[in-house]
């Protein structure tokens, strides 16, 4: 996987940034596993001639998330749902104090191949790992793991905790470098 020197800019206008989460507790089966995405997004990415030599910093607008699409559940989402589980997730990620998520590599691992990181999200900061992997020639996939406790995030939780969202979320974008 070897991408030329260069700068790139990346955002909606090239790529995607999704959000997945899952439901849990004794009323999941109520619940919806849902993908969200992010409308509002910024990316830039340095590569250098040595194939460590990646520089990475992306902002996140948090305010931006919508709900692409809900799998099962109890009953299909409706555009009303919808609103209000962007409504609960802005809530729950306190969008008012802390509109933006920050990445920022810290180094590389060409071997793997993955991007080391911190992630500043709802205040805290911790180190990310995102794994890379080319999905089709000129485009790339970056997925992690985000652990919300890690940043004092209380997942979401309705009926007295009975239908919770897991406490980890899949994060995945995807840029194409010739957009």
């Amino acid at each position: 996987m070897a991408v030329a020197p260069g700068q790139y800019r990346f955002g909606p206008r090239n790529g995607r940034l999704l959000l997945r989460t899952g439901r849990q507790g004794m009323a999941g089966a109520l619940g919806h596993d849902l993908t969200l995405e992010v409308t509002s997004w910024s990316a830039e990415v340095e590569v250098g001639s040595a194939p460590a030599a990646v520089r990475v910093e992306a902002q996140v607008d948090l305010d931006s998330l919508t709900v692409v699409e809900g799998r099962g559940g109890a009953t299909p989402l409706t555009p009303a749902n919808r609103r209000d589980i962007a409504t609960n997730a802005r809530k729950a990620l306190d969008v008012a104090r802390f509109p933006e998520a920050v990445f920022a590599a810290t180094g590389i691992d060409p071997s793997a191949p993955a991007v080391e990181g911190t992630l500043t999200l709802h205040g805290r900061s911790a180190p990310q790992r995102l794994d890379v992997e080319e999905a089709a020639p000129g485009r790339y996939r970056a997925r992690a793991t985000v652990v919300q406790s890690r940043f004092g995030i209380t997942p979401y939780s309705a009926m007295f905790g009975a239908l919770r969202v897991r406490d980890d979320v899949a994060f995945e974008v995807e840029v194409d470098l010739d957009a």
